[in-house]
């Protein structure tokens, strides 16, 4: 048993109801098995049990802190623990727990699900300051719900114009909560992010580590240390052996970031300026291809035949991409499970690579960062709020013009609420929590093509997020243009399946989107809904 003290979760100071974090699921004795993994792998007489890695106390845990200290953290991932996390703010999810590769979670759809009343976070503020952000936050609940209401008739009319069968009985009434799903999807852009989500959340052993070290980093480091540290207490609970490896966390000042903003000269106009170049640079598009590799199809030619052991003569370049990117071909592409990582064909597709600039809202790289193998250099958000609005304003909005004069009105009142935190010295961290999901989150994004493709079939689906699908559209068909031999295979589920044979074409059943996508080119692409 260690007798180190176990870190505790900070205080926050949040006003709001407190992150309540359960362990739901675990390792048995995740300690103990670091240590007999990393015995296996010098042991002579096979496999190490647990039992035997715990005969000997001072050995275990000399062995397990000079493994961890040395950087030799596979071992530290075998172990993974499932939380249960309820009363974490969107912007919490956006900026830490969701900002990597090495998770899993499952957490309740904003698309789908209506938000309640009064479901925020509130951070640590003065009496007056308080007043000012629950009457904002307020407001913006109260936009979402009349959005909803002024965008519902038009989402039912472009809804039946998809699917006009389903109005005949009862005139389509069956399909209310369906249609209101497309409604409250577009005015949630309103809403705070520092609305409360609830989810499951799964890491292994070693992110945990790095969760604590990094728990005082920018976005929300008062926000970061109390829930990570609530997670550090639930595993240390279980097996209080951790503890003789946990570093302390890294203090928000001695962060690269951090460092970088106390150097840097900054201007009122800076951010401005940056916002103007960024978008210029963009072009008008919501993404923009900057940069690829210069012989993207000739490589992956090559590796096909390499994979396949043929010369060039046997099978040339066009031939070769075909043949991996090509469904009929490739009928791996047109699998329901993701095989492509595994297949020894489809892995030639991790050799050209791409980079995207983009702008989408916050509410859209919430799910674009779900792509954990396609990264990007996402913002610090606070360290350039905006004094003016700094929005993305989503479809059916400009069809309907209160909706339109709501929205822009509820931006308006937004920004003028945060400007006015901030002049009374409330923390950009905090004044942060107020900004929309509409709000504009500019980054810079790369992917190889493997798994750019596995994003596109998801992404150039109908169903998906539009800003997301537009943003996709507008790569794919840039990749078109620069390299003409792989781009018209990257394609929605549908099209992909149909090329493999697969059948039903749409994977998606109760919920397909109304648009025979598979009959059309992608440059031809109208969402209607």
């Amino acid at each position: 048993m260690s007798s180190l003290p176990r870190p505790a979760a900070a205080a926050s100071g949040f006003l709001s109801a407190p992150p309540a974090v359960r362990l739901v699921h675990a390792f048995d004795r995740p300690y103990e098995n670091v240590v007999a993994t990393a015995r296996t792998c010098y042991s002579a007489k096979g496999i190490v049990s647990e039992d035997q890695a715990s005969a000997r106390p001072e050995r275990r845990d000399a062995l397990a802190k000079s493994i961890y200290e040395a950087g030799h953290h596979t071992t530290f991932q075998h172990a993974h623990f499932q939380f249960a996390l309820e009363n974490v703010s969107r912007q919490f999810l956006w900026t830490f727990l969701h900002s990597h590769p090495f998770y899993n979670s499952e957490q309740v759809s904003q698309r789908y699900v209506e938000v309640g009343r009064g479901q925020y976070a509130i951070p640590p503020l003065g009496p007056a300051e308080r007043d000012l952000y629950e009457k904002t936050a307020r407001r913006q609940q109260e936009a979402y719900a009349r959005l909803t209401e002024l965008l519902t008739p038009l989402a039912a009319e472009r809804y039946f114009g998809l699917f006009p069968g389903r109005t005949r009985g009862d005139g389509g009434t069956r399909f209310k909560g369906a249609i209101q799903k497309r409604a409250q999807e577009i005015a949630r852009y309103v809403l705070p992010v520092a609305t409360f989500s609830y989810l499951y959340h799964t890491i292994s052993g070693i992110t945990l580590f790095r969760y604590w070290r990094l728990c005082e980093s920018m976005d929300a480091p008062a926000e970061q240390r109390e829930v990570v540290g609530k997670m550090v207490e639930e595993v240390l609970r279980h097996d209080p052996l951790y503890a003789s490896v946990l570093q302390d966390p890294l203090p928000l000042e001695e962060t690269p970031e951090w460092a970088a903003f106390q150097s840097l000269p900054r201007t009122r106009s800076a951010g401005r300026e940056f916002r103007d170049e960024f978008d210029r640079e963009l072009g008008g598009r919501v993404s923009r291809l900057v940069d690829w590799k210069a012989n993207n199809e000739e490589v992956l030619a090559s590796a096909v035949r390499e994979i396949l052991g043929v010369p060039r003569a046997a099978l040339s370049d066009d031939d070769a991409i075909r043949r991996v990117l090509d469904p009929s071909q490739n009928r791996i592409l047109g699998e329901t499970l993701t095989l492509t990582t595994l297949d020894k064909l489809s892995r030639a597709l991790f050799h050209p690579g791409y980079t995207f600039r983009k702008r989408i809202s916050h509410t859209a790289d919430s799910q674009d960062q779900r792509h954990r193998m396609t990264p990007a250099s996402r913002p610090a958000l606070p360290a350039y709020l905006s004094e003016e609005p700094d929005f993305v304003r989503p479809m059916l909005v400009a069809d309907v013009p209160e909706a339109d004069d709501l929205y822009r009105a509820t931006m308006e009142e937004t920004w003028s609420a945060i400007g006015e935190l901030r002049a009374r010295g409330v923390a950009d961290e905090f004044a942060a929590y107020l900004l929309p999901n509409a709000v504009a989150i500019r980054f810079t994004e790369s992917a190889d093509l493997l798994n750019l493709h596995h994003k596109f079939a998801m992404r150039l689906c109908y169903n998906a997020q539009e800003e997301i699908w537009r943003a996709s559209l507008d790569e794919a068909l840039q990749i078109r243009e620069v390299n003409p031999r792989i781009g018209p295979w990257l394609l929605p589920p549908c099209t992909l399946r149909h090329h493999a044979g697969v059948r039903p074409v749409c994977p998606e059943g109760d919920r397909f989107c109304g648009v025979t996508v598979w009959r059309q080119e992608p440059k031809d692409y109208v969402r209607a809904l």
